[in-house]
């Protein structure tokens, strides 16, 4: 449930103030400006010529010492910040909507009179809900706020109020939890009334029109203006800065306002492609790399009793990985695959490269299972060539081998530690890269003397992402899956369905086939209703019998994991109830089957991360989809999955319906944060800036 924004009105007594939050304000001082202070806003801009971008806002007539705390929370601590303030969103107050035309769940913004209001308790005073309502002359409308007591004194009969929010109600006109601002006929209307007005972040103490005139007072003074930053570049097709902050908080159509942050996210980006240009230019000028082209006396019999053909994708990558490897300058290469395609062979055979030419390689995994399952891999192709591989992980550590000739160490983030150590490191591959952090990805760089570097992701990155996170990389993709495969068909089902669903695993199972089952958690809390894992497990080792089934997830101890997959790999389990711990690092080709519950909880990277531990085999594979909620967004979500394997397409869609935070999650710190730029939707802007970057001088 959304919380009432409230932008007037004094701070109860004895009611405690919430600091640092911004974007909300619960009960803020009542910061209304009359004409006296406006006057005085405009007098000092008298002085405004001694102004600069990067004075304080204390500078500013009417900000003292207490208000710029209170602006510092929004991160606006000099004027220039002020002017950068993006608003949250802009509202059209030039035709407002009348009540009687409310359409329900449709954002809008309208005005009216209170002509009644009050307060009522529930649950032995426990509860309450608080409603006033709004009449325009053509209908009412009724606002409730819930457990706020105290706003039955923040308003009178008669007050005229600008309302924003979504009817949730027509039969009568209702809203929940709207945001308000109070109107205040003569205080500067041409500023919040009858134009498009910006609506800004809050944080308490700051009232919505104390902050809109301040900014508007200082738009007015014309100084100082924002100065152009790339005097090099031809910037012709975009508005000027100084323009494009008027634009930005008071547009004359709505379109200004979207053509000001295109303007000011582009100074962003080719900022950031900049930075991206200098840090690569640095490394290539400063670093000097360990040679490692390779001489193919172990890659040859490797690929002879590989047991299969690389596709044309895995040969065009290596070509591109031999080339960097052969180079001077550390290579820096991106290698995204979707998954099936084949990214472990391509690395093994770049590892095999760096030791042919006498150097050690690393390969860093997220999770110890896929770690165990690259370590068993990687040991039954690269021992028989009399190649020592050494698992490292927290709870399995090897010693390691002799000085005699070059090896293979692969684990996990105790890689990163100081316990671990290795010479000669020609060879940094790291699994999986969006687990990790930019930071722990530096870290074990420093393990070696500028070593190379393959990162590999089987979460195909939209292109926006990719120019930005690891806009520092060259990229391959592997393109091609490998011949034999069968298909993979997706289906969406509701939770209802489920009897019909286990009739259906129960007659694949006879069939000789195997099956995963993927739950969100661990144990059932009374906080979620969510099924878990091992509760689940129990239900279906009883609903699928005689048919074993193994449990599986992320607290267990490693040996118990270990034993699991190796039971469930040789098929004495034909079941695996799991977590996502099984997102990667298994690979059963008799697995045709996965049952994936609460579907809507996960994004879609995710879930095609999971789907793609079936479909690995020749036979034909089903995942079903089990969604709680049947809300239109909900189902948009899943019914990409169901209509394409195409992981590019699945990520594209991920990133526009969840944005990149959610996309990316919480590991990737090195993600930049942008105020204009939006990910989702900036990709022409974004390549745009990467030529505008290129064009600059070093």
């Amino acid at each position: 449930m959304s919380r009432a924004v409230f932008l007037f009105g004094p701070r109860r007594p004895g009611f405690p103030a919430r600091r640092g939050r911004v974007g909300v304000a619960f009960s803020p001082v009542f910061c209304s400006l009359g004409a006296g202070i406006a006057s005085r806003c405009h007098g000092k801009m008298d002085s405004a010529n001694s102004m600069s971008l990067a004075s304080p806002t204390t500078a500013l007539r009417g900000v003292g010492p207490e208000r710029a705390q209170l602006l510092a929370r929004l991160h606006c601590r000099t004027v220039g910040d002020l002017l950068l303030l993006r608003p949250r969103r802009h509202e059209d107050r030039r035709a407002l909507l009348p009540i009687a035309q409310l359409t329900l769940d449709t954002e809008t913004t309208l005005r009216g009179k209170i002509v009644d209001l009050g307060l009522s308790w529930m649950q032995q005073r426990r509860k309450s809900v608080f409603e006033l309502v709004l009449d325009d002359g053509t209908a009412r409308l009724h606002c409730r706020w819930w457990n706020q007591p105290y706003l039955e004194k923040q308003f009178h009969l008669g007050e005229e109020l600008m309302v924003y929010g979504k009817p949730n109600h027509l039969r009568p006109r209702a809203m929940n939890q709207p945001e308000i601002e109070r109107v205040e006929p003569g205080v500067e209307e041409n500023i919040h009334l009858r134009r498009v007005v910006p609506v800004y972040p809050l944080t308490e103490g700051l009232s919505q029109r104390w902050l809109r005139q301040l900014i508007y007072h200082l738009l007015e003074a014309s100084h100082p203006a924002l100065p152009e930053l790339w005097p090099g570049l031809n910037l012709e097709a975009w508005p000027a800065r100084a323009t494009a902050a008027r634009w930005l908080h008071f547009p004359d159509e709505p379109s200004q306002a979207e053509t000001a942050r295109q303007r000011f996210a582009l100074d962003e980006f080719i900022a950031f492609q900049k930075e991206l240009l200098t840090r690569r230019q640095r490394l290539q000028t400063l670093a000097d790399a360990p040679p490692c082209p390779g001489d193919n006396h172990w890659i040859k019999p490797w690929l002879d009793h590989l047991g299969f053909q690389l596709t044309g994708a895995q040969k065009r990558v290596l070509r591109e990985i031999r080339q960097d490897l052969a180079r001077a300058i550390p290579m820096r290469r991106l290698l995204q695959g979707d998954v099936g395609s084949g990214k472990t062979a391509v690395a093994c055979a770049a590892a095999l490269m760096a030791m042919e030419s006498g150097w050690n390689v690393v390969v860093m995994a997220p999770t110890e299972i896929l770690a165990s399952q690259h370590a068993r891999t990687f040991s039954a192709w690269l021992e028989p060539l009399g190649i020592p591989v050494r698992l490292h992980t927290g709870s399995h550590k090897e010693d390691a081998p002799p000085e005699a000739r070059p090896s293979l160490v692969i684990g996990t983030h105790a890689l990163i530690e100081k316990g671990f150590a290795m010479s000669a490191i020609g060879l940094i591959i790291i699994d999986e890269q969006h687990k990790f952090g930019v930071s722990q990805r530096e870290r074990l760089l420093r393990k070696g003397r500028h070593p190379h570097l393959l990162v590999m992701t089987a979460t195909p990155i939209p292109r926006t992402l990719g120019l930005t996170v690891y806009g520092d990389l060259d990229s391959s993709v592997l393109d091609e899956k490998p011949p034999g495969r069968g298909r993979i068909r997706t289906y969406v089902r509701p939770a209802a369905s489920l009897p019909k669903v286990w009739e259906f695993v129960r007659r694949k199972l006879a069939e000789g086939r195997q099956a995963y089952v993927v739950y969100p958690l661990v144990n059932e809390s009374e906080k979620s209703e969510l099924k878990a894992v091992t509760q689940a497990w129990e239900a279906l080792s009883r609903e699928l019998a005689p048919h074993a089934a193994g449990l599986l997830h992320g607290r267990l101890p490693p040996e118990q994991k270990d034993e699991t997959m190796r039971r469930f790999q040789a098929g004495e389990w034909r079941l695996l109830v799991a977590t996502t711990v099984i997102e990667v690092g298994l690979d059963v080709p008799n697995a045709t089957l996965m049952v994936i519950e609460h579907a809507d909880r996960f994004g879609l990277a995710q879930l095609h991360q999971l789907r793609g531990r079936i479909g690995r085999g020749g036979h034909d594979s089903y995942c079903i989809l089990v969604a709680e909620a049947n809300t239109p967004a909900a189902l948009e979500r899943l019914q990409v999955l169901a209509a394409t394997e195409d992981g590019f397409k699945i990520a594209e869609a991920d990133l526009r319906l969840r944005g990149p935070g959610e996309f990316l999650g919480r590991q990737q710190s090195g993600r930049p944060a942008f105020q204009f730029g939006e990910l989702a939707r900036d990709l022409q802007l974004l390549e745009r800036a990467r030529e505008f970057a290129r064009a600059l001088p070093a």
